[in-house]
C-alpha cells in the first residue's frame, strides 16, 4: 500500500515527537520522589492517553488514505479516541491541580473547580454557537455525524477551563507554567481534532490535529523536564471573583444574542450548558459567602484574642494598665464603688542590677501568681509597668486594709531562685471610689498614696488623703520655682559660727543655704534640698553655694579675719568626676587659700561606695582643701572605714553630745564631761583628726564637751545661721582690743578677749592677713544682686541647718 508523501511527512514525525515527549514525561516522574512526584505522574499518564489517541487516529488515516472510514467503524474508533482524549484531559487537569499551592483545603479546591467549570461551560457554549446552525463556522466539515465527538468537546472545554484558572492564579513568574498550560491546551485541542477528523473522514484534519497534539505533548515535557516545580499557584481564591464570574457570563450572553440574531434556536445542549453555568455560579458564590462568613468569624475571634492581649501583661498574665482602666470604667458605668490598691516592690532595681533581668522577670511572674492566689472572686490584679502593680476590689470593700496587710506578708516572703532566695518588701497605697468617680482620678489617688507610703519608710500601707494632693501640688510648684530661684535672686547663704573652746571665739563658719520665695515664703532646706536632688537641680544649687561661700570667704580674709568656711557636699556631687576641677576653679576664681575651705561629707555618702569615695576625697585633698566627716556617730561609718577615709575633721553629731547627762570622774575631782564625746575625742586624737562638737545648745553641754577636751563647738549656744554681715560683726567683736571671754549669743555678740590663732589653721600664721590677695569684685546682675563669676560644672551643698 502506497501512502501519500505529505501524509507520511506529517504522521511519522508527529508520532515520533509524541512518543519522545511521553518518554520525557516518564523520565521526569522517575527523577522525583515523595509527594512532589504525583503531579508529574498524572501529567505522564495524560501524555500516555493522548499518545494512544494520536496513534489510533493516525493509524486509521494511513490504513485507508483515499476513502473515508466505513460507517460501521464510526461507532468504535471515534469513541475510543474520544475516551482516550478525555482521560488525557482529566489526568492533565488533575496534574495541574496537584501543583504546589493549588490545593490547600477542600473549600479552596471546590472554588477552583467551580471557577474552571464556569469558564469551561462558557467556552463550550460559545463553541456550540459558532459550530452549530445557523453559524456553522466549519461549514460542511462540522462533525455532526458522530455523537461521540460531544465527549471530546466537553473534555476540551474542561481542560482549557482548568488550565486558564490555574494559570491566572499562578504567582509570577509564569513562564514555565504558561508553557505547561499551552501544552495541555494543545493536547486537548489536538485530541478533539483527531476525534473529529476520524469521525468525518477528513485525513487533513486528523493529521493536522495529530501534529498539534504532538507539539502540545512536547511543550508539556519541556515544561516539567526541570527538577523544580513549574510554578506556584496563589491560594487567595477570592480576590479575582469578578473576572471569573462576569467575563464568562458576558461571553455567554453575547454569543446567545448573536445566535438568536442569526435565527438560531436553543436545543437541549444549549439549555443544559446555560443551566450548568448558572448553577456553577450560584454554587461558587455560595462557597464564597460561606468562606467569608468563616473568615469573618475567625477575624472576630482573632480580634477578641488580640483585644485581650492588648489588655494583658505578657510576663505575668495579669491585666495591664489598659485592662485596669477598662475595668475601672465598667465599675463607673455600673455605679458600683471600688477600692484600688497600688503596689510597688521596694528594692526591685537591685534585683535586676545584681542578679540579672532574667531573675527579675521570674520574680515578677511569681508576684503575679501570688496576687492571683490571694484575691477574692471578682477582684482584678494588674501590672502597671516595671515593678508596679495594682489590685482592684469591686464594691465598697471595708476589708481593703486587711487585704493590703495580707499582701504585705504574702509578697514579702522569699522568692526562691536558682542563685539563692530574693527578699523584697512592698509598699501599698489604698484609694476608694464611689460609683460616679473618675477612674483616672482613682488611679492617681492610689498612686499618691503609694508614693506617700514609700516616703514614710516603705513596707507599709497608706490610705489616700486629700492632703496628699496639696503636698503634690506644693512639691510640683517648688520644683518649678526652684529652676529660676538663682536667676531671681531668691537664694542666700547664712553662716553658722564654729567657736573655739572654751573662749567661744568664732574661728569658722558653716555655709547654709536658704530660700525665700516671694509667695511661698521661707522654704525649709529639708524640703527643697531633697527635691533638688531628685529633680537634678542639686548640681546647679551646689555650684552657686560653693562660689558664694568662696566669694564671701575671700572678703573676710581680705578684711583681716582669721576664719575658715565649710560647705556641705552631697554624695551625687562628690561622685561626679568633674567636681575636683570645679572646686579648684572656685578657689582660683576667688583667690581663696585652699586650706581655708572645708568640705563636709555626711556619713550617708560613706555608705554608698567606700572605695570610690576614698578616691574622690583623696583627689580633693590634693587641691589643698580639708575634708570633714559630718554627723559622726549617727550614720553608717565604722572604725575600720574611719581609718581608711582621707579626712581631717570629725564633727560629732548632736545625739552624742546631748544623749546622756554629763558624768563626773570617779575618785577624782574635776568637771563633769560627756563620755561619748570623750571617746570620740580620744579616737580623733589617735587618728590625727580635729574634732568639732555639733549641736551644743546649753551651758551644761558646753561644759561637758570642754571637759572632754573638745576644742571646737557649733550649735545654738554660739549662734544660729546668720547673714554674712552679722557673722562679720561677731568676728570684729572677737578681735576688738577690749573683748572679754564669755558665751556667744545668737544675736551679734559682746566682744570677748581676743585669743590666739585657731589651731585648725596652723599654716596661716606664717602669712599675715595683710598678705591675702585682693578679692575679685563680684559681678552684679541686672536685678542688682551680687553674682559670682563663672561657676563651671555645678555642685551641691547641704542646706539643712544644724541645731
Amino acid at each position: 500500500m502506497r501512502f501519500p508523501p505529505g501524509m507520511v511527512a506529517v504522521a511519522l514525525p508527529s508520532a515520533l515527537v509524541a512518543v519522545t515527549a511521553t518518554l520525557l514525561l516518564v523520565g521526569s516522574v522517575r527523577r522525583r520522589s515523595g509527594p512532589d512526584r504525583r503531579p508529574y505522574a498524572l501529567l505522564a499518564a495524560a501524555g500516555g492517553f493522548a499518545l494512544v489517541g494520536l496513534l489510533v487516529g493516525v493509524g486509521l488515516v494511513l490504513g485507508d488514505p483515499h476513502h473515508p472510514p466505513h460507517p460501521a467503524r464510526l461507532t468504535g474508533w471515534p469513541v475510543l479516541i474520544s475516551v482516550a482524549v478525555t482521560l488525557s484531559g482529566l489526568a492533565a487537569a488533575a496534574g495541574l491541580l496537584r501543583l504546589p499551592g493549588a490545593v490547600v483545603s477542600r473549600p479552596a479546591t471546590a472554588r477552583l473547580l467551580l471557577d474552571a467549570l464556569i469558564v469551561a461551560t462558557a467556552l463550550w457554549f460559545v463553541g456550540w454557537v459558532l459550530f452549530s446552525a445557523p453559524t456553522r463556522l466549519l461549514g460542511s466539515a462540522t462533525p455532526v455525524a458522530c455523537p461521540a465527538i460531544l465527549l471530546a468537546t466537553v473534555n476540551t472545554a474542561l481542560t482549557v477551563g482548568v488550565t486558564l484558572t490555574v494559570l491566572l492564579r499562578a504567582a509570577p513568574p509564569r513562564g514555565r507554567l504558561g508553557l505547561l498550560g499551552a501544552g495541555v491546551t494543545g493536547v486537548a485541542a489536538g485530541g478533539l481534532g483527531v476525534a473529529g477528523g476520524v469521525c468525518q473522514g477528513g485525513p487533513g484534519m486528523t493529521l493536522t490535529s495529530a501534529a498539534l497534539l504532538a507539539v502540545g505533548l512536547l511543550a508539556v515535557a519541556l515544561a516539567v523536564h526541570r527538577v523544580e516545580a513549574p510554578g506556584q499557584v496563589d491560594v487567595d481564591l477570592i480576590r479575582r471573583d469578578g473576572a471569573y464570574a462576569f467575563v464568562p457570563m458576558f461571553a455567554m450572553a453575547a454569543s446567545a444574542m448573536y445566535h438568536l440574531a442569526q435565527g438560531g434556536r436553543f436545543d437541549a445542549l444549549g439549555i443544559v450548558a446555560g443551566s450548568v453555568e448558572g448553577f456553577a455560579l450560584v454554587a461558587r458564590q455560595y462557597l464564597t459567602l460561606n468562606d467569608m462568613r468563616g473568615y469573618a468569624g475567625r477575624l472576630a475571634e482573632r480580634e477578641k484574642h488580640f483585644r485581650e492581649l492588648a489588655h494583658t501583661d505578657p510576663l505575668t498574665g495579669l491585666a495591664n494598665r489598659r485592662g485596669l482602666l477598662r475595668e475601672l470604667q465598667r465599675c463607673a458605668d455600673e455605679g458600683v464603688g471600688c477600692v484600688l490598691l497600688g503596689l510597688d516592690l521596694d528594692g526591685f532595681k537591685n534585683v535586676n542590677d545584681m542578679r540579672g533581668h532574667d531573675v527579675g522577670d521570674m520574680v515578677l511572674a511569681e508576684v503575679g501568681r501570688r496576687l492571683r492566689g490571694n484575691l477574692r472572686p471578682g477582684d482584678l490584679a494588674a501590672r502597671l509597668g516595671g515593678d508596679e502593680f495594682a489590685v482592684l476590689m469591686r464594691g465598697r470593700s471595708a476589708d481593703a486594709d486587711v487585704v493590703a496587710e495580707r499582701l504585705l506578708g504574702v509578697l514579702g516572703r522569699a522568692y526562691e531562685q536558682s542563685g539563692g532566695p530574693v527578699f523584697l518588701s512592698v509598699s501599698i497605697g489604698v484609694a476608694g471610689q464611689c460609683g460616679d468617680a473618675d477612674s483616672v482620678a482613682l488611679l492617681r489617688h492610689a498612686d499618691l498614696a503609694l508614693r506617700y507610703a514609700k516616703q514614710r519608710g516603705k513596707n507599709r500601707v497608706e490610705r489616700y488623703d486629700g492632703t496628699h494632693d496639696q503636698l503634690l501640688l506644693r512639691r510640683t510648684r517648688l520644683e518649678h520655682e526652684m529652676r529660676g530661684a538663682i536667676e531671681r535672686d531668691e537664694l542666700r547663704l547664712v553662716f553658722q559660727p564654729v567657736a573655739s573652746l572654751p573662749s567661744v571665739r568664732p574661728v569658722g563658719a558653716e555655709a547654709l543655704l536658704r530660700w525665700h520665695h516671694p509667695e511661698l515664703g521661707n522654704v525649709r532646706p529639708d524640703e527643697f534640698i531633697p527635691l533638688a536632688e531628685e529633680c537634678g537641680m542639686i548640681a546647679k544649687l551646689g555650684a552657686w553655694v560653693l562660689h558664694q561661700a568662696c566669694w564671701q570667704l575671700s572678703r573676710w580674709l581680705a578684711d583681716g579675719h582669721d576664719v575658715w568656711v565649710s560647705v556641705n557636699v552631697s554624695p551625687r556631687e562628690l561622685h561626679a568626676p568633674e567636681y575636683v576641677v570645679q572646686v579648684a576653679e572656685a578657689l582660683r576664681a576667688h583667690h581663696v587659700p585652699p586650706q581655708r575651705l572645708v568640705l563636709e561629707v555626711t556619713e550617708h555618702a560613706v555608705a554608698t561606695d567606700l572605695d570610690e569615695l576614698i578616691r574622690r576625697l583623696t583627689a580633693l585633698r590634693r587641691t589643698g582643701v580639708r575634708i570633714a566627716l559630718d554627723d559622726f556617730g549617727a550614720g553608717y561609718s565604722s572604725l575600720g572605714q574611719l581609718r581608711r577615709l582621707p579626712i581631717d575633721i570629725l564633727k560629732i553629731d548632736h545625739s552624742l553630745v546631748a544623749e546622756h547627762e554629763p558624768v563626773r570622774p570617779v575618785d577624782t575631782d574635776g568637771p563633769a564631761f560627756a563620755p561619748m564625746v570623750d571617746i570620740v575625742m580620744r579616737l580623733g586624737h589617735q587618728l590625727g583628726l580635729e574634732v568639732i562638737a555639733e549641736g551644743v545648745t546649753t551651758p551644761t553641754e558646753l561644759a561637758a564637751v570642754v571637759a572632754a577636751g573638745c576644742r571646737f563647738g557649733q550649735g545654738a549656744l554660739f549662734g544660729w545661721g546668720v547673714p554674712a554681715e552679722h557673722l562679720e560683726a561677731m568676728l570684729d567683736a572677737a578681735t576688738s582690743p577690749g573683748a572679754r571671754p564669755g558665751p556667744l549669743p545668737a544675736a551679734p555678740p559682746s566682744a570677748p578677749l581676743r585669743p590666739g590663732p585657731s589651731p585648725l589653721l596652723p599654716r596661716l600664721r606664717a602669712n599675715p592677713p595683710a598678705s591675702v590677695p585682693p578679692v575679685p569684685a563680684p559681678r552684679v546682675s541686672q536685678e542688682g544682686s551680687a553674682q559670682v563669676g563663672p561657676v563651671g560644672k555645678p555642685g551641691t551643698g547641704d542646706g539643712v541647718p544644724r541645731s
